[in-house]
């Protein structure tokens, strides 16, 4: 199932430390030759300064070989420059943990960077030193340091770029520590940021950047141009979207979260634009969800409408898209939604499920994704049929006979199917009765709002007709003035002309 793999299309989208552990699936899992991952691995972990991993890879690389020295050399500079870093970030760390200056500082950022200048001579060079080695500290795999230094330079920082820059890399320290509230925090905020900038602080952003990533190769921050501020925006958009799958697949809540965000406006037009493998992930995200968005009697915090059509949505997506991208997962929902063919649905699931299970964002969810894929046949095939043979549902679940009758009473028992389903054991049949709507509930279901829709129509019919009846009036009144000046001169006209005329002798 290697042509399904998406982790060399998803990796150049992540930083580099993100992609270590897809690449440390892709060793278990082998559906690429070994040598290849170690390779891809190596290659990634010499642009860091783990030396001592990267040296290690070198050796199962090529068992034959020495280390080269280089490694020594860096290894040595990488110790030098903590060092240094660590005494310069030190100075600004003891100062703002000193409880009084805690207590001193405010939500003003200029009012406590005056604070600090005047009481402790600390200066904005100066706290960029937390910046500096919190970005060294993840650069070496001290994941839990970084955040933490990232985060008090964030607090104190009015550098907006380099704040950016430090939310990205607060983000990816909270990810690879496995923190998932505070980096579901941390993902909202940045995706907030991302979408509140002015074209001008974008050109900024992508300047800055450029800057930045001409002084290093271990950029924490997408990739970013100046030519176009849209443009910055939708790189930085896909990159988040990337980064999200981190949290989303391992956040309690995070399905029901990536529907709510990857099917809005938004960023469905960055999935669309320029990341259309993310369908698979939104295609599972509907399914993993759909068991639990259908039927919550009596549940305090119900799901909102998008995530209860996220089917619907993501089938709709799925047949614009397909030209650009399909897969098994994409394909299960269009032969079940758009095609109708449970026979295809049936085949599709099967890979489906082998391609979940070999995903690295997906692979925990394997057994849940079955069981909600099972759920949308029976679903479907229960809603076009009213007498249904148990041995033939049981065959288009992938299910034996004896494994399907169980499921099918299971689904029976935890869903609202209960009150309009019964199974016939004589006949192993399940029949559907689906009691006639009255019809003064019909009537009430059409006729609703439409009082509210009649008011707001003759409103706007209102608003259109004096609109339209405004300028005609002026035109008119325009017109009278024009008449009545017109009817003044002839009028004085004709007094002059009955005026004697004087004779002269």
């Amino acid at each position: 199932m290697a042509e399904y793999d998406l982790s060399k299309t998803i990796i150049p989208c992540l930083d580099r430390h993100l992609a270590f552990p897809l690449l440390a699936h892709l060793s278990e899992v082998s559906i690429f030759p070994d040598h290849d991952v170690l390779v891809a691995q190596y290659e990634l972990a010499k642009g860091t300064n783990m030396v001592d991993y990267a040296a290690q890879l070198f050796k199962q690389i090529y068992p034959d070989q020495e280390v080269p020295k280089e490694f020594d050399e860096k290894r040595k500079n990488a110790v030098s420059t903590n060092e240094r870093l660590q005494l310069e970030a030190q100075a600004v760390l003891d100062v703002i943990e000193n409880p009084d200056v805690a207590q001193a500082l405010r939500q003003d950022k200029n009012q406590n960077l005056q604070y600090l200048r005047d009481n402790y001579n600390l200066n904005l060079s100066q706290i960029t030193a937390l910046y500096n080695f919190g970005k060294f500290q993840y650069s070496y795999g001290s994941y839990g340091g970084a955040a933490e230094y990232l985060y008090h330079f964030r607090v104190l920082s009015t550098d907006t770029e380099l704040n950016t820059s430090a939310h990205w890399g607060k983000l990816a320290s909270d990810i690879l520590t496995g923190r998932w509230d505070v980096a579901l925090e941390e993902l909202n905020t940045l995706r907030d940021s991302i979408d509140s900038r002015t074209s001008a602080s974008l050109l900024a952003a992508a300047s800055a950047a450029a800057a930045a990533a001409s002084n290093t190769t271990n950029a924490t921050s997408p990739p970013t141009s100046t030519a176009d501020p849209a443009l910055v925006q939708l790189n930085s958009r896909t990159w988040l979207v990337h980064w999200s799958l981190f949290v989303y697949f391992n956040h309690p809540e995070g399905r029901t979260l990536l529907l709510e965000t990857f099917l809005s406006p938004t960023y469905l037009n960055t999935i669309q634009t320029a990341s259309p493998w993310i369908l698979r992930y939104l295609s599972a995200a509907a399914i993993l969800s759909r068991k639990a968005a259908a039927y919550q009697p009596g549940n305090p915090n119900p799901v909102s409408s998008r995530v209860r059509n996220a089917i619907r949505e993501v089938v709709k997506v799925i047949q614009m898209e397909e030209y650009q991208y399909q897969d098994p997962v994409t394909r299960f929902l269009k032969e079940l939604y758009v095609e109708f063919d449970f026979e295809g649905a049936q085949r599709e699931l099967k890979e489906a499920v082998e391609v979940v299970g070999n995903d690295f964002f997906l692979n925990e969810f394997r057994e849940e994704f079955l069981d909600n894929a099972r759920y949308l046949i029976s679903e479907a095939y229960c809603r076009i049929h009213q007498k249904i043979d148990i041995a033939d549902l049981s065959e288009r679940l992938n299910l034996s006979k004896e494994e399907g009758e169980k499921w099918i009473v299971n689904l029976i028992r935890e869903t609202r199917m209960g009150s309009d389903a019964k199974i016939d054991l004589e006949k192993n049949v399940i029949e559907i009765n689906r009691p006639a709507q009255p019809v003064y509930q019909t009537i009430i279901e059409k006729t609703r709002g439409l009082a509210l829709r009649t008011q707001a129509l003759g409103s706007a019919l209102g608003r259109s007709a004096q609109a339209t009846y405004a300028p005609s009036q002026q035109q008119q009144q325009q017109k009278g003035a024009a008449g009545a000046g017109a009817g003044a001169k002839v009028d004085t006209a004709s007094q002059a002309s009955q005026v004697p005329a004087v004779v002269v002798n």
